[in-house]
């Protein structure tokens, strides 16, 4: 059987062939392209005709596939009306709507509840902002579909609401997959919104006129990612591109003081399980900064220039003052300026300044997690396109002090055709970390 892996990030899109060969999975990436918020109605948003329209032409320049599967960026979403037209814009989490939006039930109540840590571009704080600013929209709507549950309706015209997707909402029960009703009646949501969440695996469909069909993998990209992670019990992993998400798989939600009080998350993982993780903005200051300097930097010239200059100071790569500046240079000076640090001269320095405080970030991490679990880990495994850069992994293996591997680069596409190897019965779960380890390029950071 051949497999295709749509899987969509903040900047770029690829499509993805998987096939298994000789007790490999083996890959080939079919297309490729980049993306960009535009402005629309006063706010950010995902340009998914766009999207979706590159997403077929690489459905039709990829050849035949048995199974199609989607994943991309969580906590975004679609309100549909009756006519399954939307509703609302796609809003980008990038986007100013949310900020100062205050929810009527008290943080530590909903971090009980729900396990999610605080971020201001929750769902949750949009849909707050969203029935500000649209009284009467939510009321109004059929539906409510996440960015890659709608791009499943559009191939297939079924509505899903996958689970590892929905619980990075702030409005799932946590550890359970189902929705948390009584507050979603609380907060005023139109609760006909929010239907059965789907697990991996639970749908198959035809997709009409084509020959393929669908096959639903975990839509949020890190769960993929995690899922193609060469994991034992003590090791933790990171998704390393344009977030970094450094966490551990659990088997349950953990919702203690601590927690709560390390701004920790439990968000869905493929088996039903929980990925207990810390949010951190990762290579996106660096992507911003690039783009700053030029078309004639790229990103292998911006890590030469950051190994040669001088550290500035460190920042804290986790404030939402580095969402979405104006200039991630200047917001990073204004960073080192509040701090007492000299200001960084020139975007070789600026890089060093971003790249030690992402090593730093993952080292507190580290700690808080096996502080809040008890558990001691010796291995960190770093998947995503940000594995490739071999100064931020020296940087990370030397501050966490922790064994470090690194690969798949392309783990979220990876971890979505391996979830569809599983649930059409093609590998067994008890068997994908010898295949990853057969099948990827996973190396030590020395």
């Amino acid at each position: 059987m051949t497999y295709l892996a749509i899987d969509i990030g903040a900047s770029s899109g690829k499509l993805v062939r998987g096939w298994l060969e000789d007790g490999r999975i083996e890959t080939q990436t079919v297309h490729r392209f980049s993306h960009s918020l535009q402005k629309r109605n006063g706010h950010l948003c995902w340009d998914l005709d766009y999207i979706i329209s590159e997403i077929i032409r690489g459905i039709d320049n990829a050849g035949p596939a048995d199974w199609i599967s989607i994943d991309t960026w969580a906590v975004d979403f679609l309100l549909l009306g009756k006519d399954g037209k939307p509703l609302s814009d796609p809003v980008s989490y990038r986007d100013s709507r949310t900020a100062g939006i205050q929810c009527p039930i008290d943080r530590n109540e909903l971090y009980s509840r729900t396990g999610i840590q605080f971020q201001e571009f929750n769902t949750i704080y949009q849909l707050l902002a969203l029935q500000k600013e649209q009284p009467g929209v939510m009321d109004e709507a059929e539906d409510l579909l996440f960015i890659p549950d709608y791009i499943a309706y559009i191939l297939t015209g079924k509505k899903i609401q996958e689970y590892t997707n929905a619980t990075t909402t702030g409005l799932v029960k946590a550890g359970k997959a189902e929705w948390d009703m009584d507050l979603i009646r609380r907060l005023g949501f139109n609760e006909r919104l929010f239907k059965p969440l789907s697990m991996s695996g639970s749908v198959k469909c035809t997709i009409p006129g084509r020959a393929s069909s669908f096959i639903l993998a975990p839509t949020h990209d890190t769960a993929c990612a995690v899922l193609a992670c060469p994991l034992s019990e003590d090791s933790l992993y990171l998704s390393s591109g344009t977030w970094s998400l450094l966490g551990c798989v659990t088997d349950s939600a953990v919702t203690s003081d601590s927690a709560r009080e390390a701004n920790l998350t439990n968000e869905g993982a493929d088996d039903g399980r929980i990925r207990l993780l810390k949010n951190i903005m990762g290579t996106w200051m660096l992507q911003c900064l690039r783009r700053e300097c030029g078309e004639n930097t790229d990103f292998t010239q911006l890590q030469q220039m950051a190994q040669t200059s001088p550290l500035r100071g460190l920042v804290n790569p986790m404030d939402s003052r580095f969402l979405s500046p104006a200039s991630m240079a200047e917001e990073v000076n204004k960073a080192l300026a509040e701090a007492g640090y000299p200001k960084a001269e020139n975007a070789g320095e600026c890089a060093n300044v971003i790249y030690h405080s992402l090593a730093a970030a993952y080292r507190d991490s580290v700690r808080q997690i096996e502080s809040v679990t008890g558990r001691r880990f010796s291995h960190l495994a770093i998947a995503g396109g940000g594995s490739k850069d071999a100064y931020l992994n020296r940087l990370t293996k030397e501050s966490t002090g922790l064994d470090v591997t690194t690969g798949p680069q392309e783990g979220s596409a990876a971890g979505n055709i391996i979830s569809a190897m599983l649930h059409t019965g093609q590998i067994e779960r008890k068997d994908i970390q010898k295949l990853i380890e057969a099948s990827f390029d996973i190396k030590h950071v020395e």
